[in-house]
């Protein structure tokens, strides 16, 4: 389709920037090579030449050309985007990173967000929905470490403060079912210690002192079925908030 020449017609030299041919690269059909006035001039997108409706023969402006370039680069840098976004989501700072590391110029990368935004391909509201819901099936955590983690993908603190307003995330049984799990690796410590390294761990997952409160409370508060459990009995007052500082925990 592409491979046409007009080399050997015997019209004569073609106009200045004259589409001599069209020909698909070898390593990337997807890819087709111009040839401007018999010389190779600059490769484009497939798309781009069906689009443009791009023919040999065509006369291309100097303006022209410099927006099919700039097209091609967009599309170029859309493709790297779409690459980097099919592990997960990404928020919109990751993905201007993600360009930026790839030296993709600052207006393409603009131009690459908004195009993505359209798709809905990109949109942090989105994004940190995405991630608090893949954190409480896969890493729960409280609200203070979510929010943290979303503001360090660039996420903007009223989107962060509305999508965990709206998240139904039950701090207090994740906290107890986290301490729990981690009590069984701690039972041949002392309960002050048990308590201590707990408090530690569930501080670094993001819980606050009421929540870790409650959790170790109900923990370590007599029961009937206790001895089934083999879990340490203890007076809930004995708890110690200690600021997460017990590097073993």
């Amino acid at each position: 389709m592409w491979d046409n020449d007009s080399a050997g017609s015997g019209v004569g030299p073609a106009p200045r920037n004259t589409i001599t041919r069209l020909a698909p690269q070898q390593r990337d059909p997807e890819r087709i090579n111009v040839f401007l006035d018999g010389q190779f001039a600059f490769g484009l997108a497939a798309a781009i030449v069906e689009e443009r409706g791009l023919r040999v023969g065509q006369t291309l402006s100097p303006d022209a050309i410099a927006a099919l370039r700039a097209r091609d680069e967009i599309s170029k840098a859309v493709n790297k985007a779409l690459v980097f976004l099919t592990s997960r989501p990404r928020s919109e700072r990751e993905v201007r990173e993600r360009l930026a590391q790839k030296g993709v110029e600052p207006p393409v990368i603009e131009a690459v967000l908004e195009r993505l935004a359209g798709w809905g391909y990109v949109g942090d509201a989105d994004f940190a929905r995405y991630w608090v819901e893949n954190r409480g099936a896969n890493q729960p955590r409280g609200k203070r470490l979510l929010r943290q983690e979303l503001w360090q993908k660039g996420v903007a603190r009223e989107t962060v403060d509305a999508v965990l307003g709206e998240a139904e995330i039950d701090e207090a049984g994740a906290a107890l079912t986290l301490a729990r799990k981690r009590l069984h690796q701690l039972r041949a410590l002392d309960e002050p210690t048990q308590r201590r390294r707990l408090s530690a761990y569930l501080q670094r997952r993001g819980y606050d002192y009421p929540t870790i409160k409650g959790a170790l409370d109900t923990l370590f508060t007599p029961r009937d079925d206790a001895a089934d459990d083999g879990e340490p009995l203890g007076d809930s007052d004995s708890y110690a908030y200690d600021g997460g500082s017990d590097p073993e925990a």
